[in-house]
């Protein structure tokens, strides 16, 4: 099965918590699972620009990205974070290559609006890296870090990182272990199954919003792209990449419609 695991930065953030996840990677992978991992990295990025005196802006929950971000955002999200997750898949005995969107145009982006800097839009991803890597037992682990043919160079969203990573790549499922317990909806009760329209519905109610309406938003830009389903998950919960695969129902499920087979 070809997987898709998207990790919130929050969960990279402690050693113990990278080690966890990079053990239940290895062991999926171990099992014959076909892995790409996206990373975020927002909570270490804002943390390194306070620590400069750089304040972070933002709009509509994307951080504006002038030079000295995206000089940042190299730093941080396709090196420190990238690298110490790599480094903790290698020492489980998962081989790892650390890459960005940039690497081999592995995913392509467009400015998504001047007043942003230099925030992309993606409009293409290109798998053949992931391809090659995977299909050589290798666990590609990509930075939300995305460029363009001219050599421009773009923060993009990691949520929308992992959608086109996913799609291009062919992912059955796609996995966003993040630091929720799953979409709640009305009631405040975790959702276990939801379907797109109902997806649809939570978004206009109002009930989903902020990173959850974002997360859906990019869960149902999964399903149109061809995924064919996608968790959002608790990446706390022990063993939870384990448990998601093994048919648990931790988290909230979305498929396009009802009645589809997990």
């Amino acid at each position: 099965m070809k997987l898709l695991v998207k990790l919130g930065g929050t969960l990279l953030d402690a050693p113990e918590s990278r080690a966890r996840l990079a053990r239940q990677i290895a062991q999926a992978q171990g099992h014959g699972a076909e892995i790409v991992v996206v990373h975020g990295g927002g909570k270490q990025m804002t943390r390194y620009l306070a620590e400069r005196g750089i304040e972070s802006n933002f709009v509509n929950g994307l951080r504006v990205s002038g030079p000295e971000v995206i000089d940042a955002v190299l730093k941080i999200f396709a090196g420190t974070v990238n690298h110490e997750l790599v480094a903790s898949l290698n020492r489980t005995g998962a081989p790892a290559v650390g890459l960005s969107g940039i690497d081999a145009c592995l995913v392509e982006a467009e400015q998504m609006d001047p007043a942003l800097g230099a925030v992309g839009r993606v409009t293409k991803s290109n798998p053949g890296l992931l391809h090659l890597l995977v299909g050589n037992g290798f666990v590609p682990v990509v930075a939300c870090v995305a460029g363009d043919r001219h050599g421009a160079i773009y923060n993009v969203n990691a949520d929308q990182m992992a959608v086109a990573c996913a799609a291009a790549f062919g992912a059955g499922q796609l996995i966003f272990l993040t630091d929720v317990e799953g979409v709640m909806d009305g009631s405040k009760q975790v959702r276990r199954l939801l379907t797109a329209r109902e997806s649809e519905e939570l978004i206009a109610t109002g009930i989903a919003t902020g990173g959850m309406q974002a997360k859906l938003n990019a869960a149902l830009d999964a399903l149109r792209s061809g995924v064919g389903e996608v968790r959002i998950a608790p990446g706390a919960t022990e063993n939870i990449l384990g448990r998601l695969l093994a048919g648990e129902t931790d988290g909230t499920r979305i498929v396009l419609q009802e009645g589809q087979a997990a």
